[in-house]
């Protein structure tokens, strides 16, 4: 069975970024770094590609020059069960230059976007009753970070 193996472009800075996920994840670990020969295209002996694994999702991360950046059109998100876990992966994603955004979005350092939510969300946003819904949408769009006491309180009405 074929793996999908996400492929993120960065100019020079795969490896920081690797060793920076790898740091915030659980189970997560660097599994290769492969290095630019006098081919090229770059000069040699610049770190070429960084595979890593987020808690046992595979990543490839590729040095591959300033022609592309990232922007919102791809996200990665992450499924909380609890309210510290998305305190966690907000205040560690969005230190060190890392932009909040709205809606349980925002960017890395990197320039990586990311939607840090709840894994109870997607049921609520489901729900057979259209008001809790609507309750509940309106209470997430006037927020940056997720806050679920306040997501809870606006699907109960």
């Amino acid at each position: 069975m074929p793996r999908i193996v996400p492929n993120l472009w960065f100019d020079t800075e795969s490896e920081e970024a690797a060793a920076f996920y790898t740091s915030i994840f659980p189970s997560s670990r660097v599994l290769s770094v492969i290095r630019y020969g006098e081919p090229g295209p770059r000069e040699a002996g610049l770190v070429m590609t960084v595979e890593f694994e987020l808690d046992g999702q595979r990543f490839m991360a590729i040095n591959g020059g300033p022609e592309f950046t990232f922007n919102e059109a791809l996200s990665l998100e992450i499924r909380c069960s609890s309210q510290d876990e998305i305190d966690r992966y907000w205040d560690r994603l969005t230190a060190d230059g890392g932009e909040p955004g709205p809606c349980g979005w925002l960017k890395d350092r990197f320039g990586v976007s990311w939607q840090v939510t709840h894994e109870a969300i997607e049921d609520m946003l489901n729900d057979a009753d259209q008001a809790k819904v609507d309750r509940v949408m309106a209470a997430i769009l006037q927020m940056g970070k997720l806050e679920m006491a306040e997501i809870e309180r606006a699907a109960a009405g």
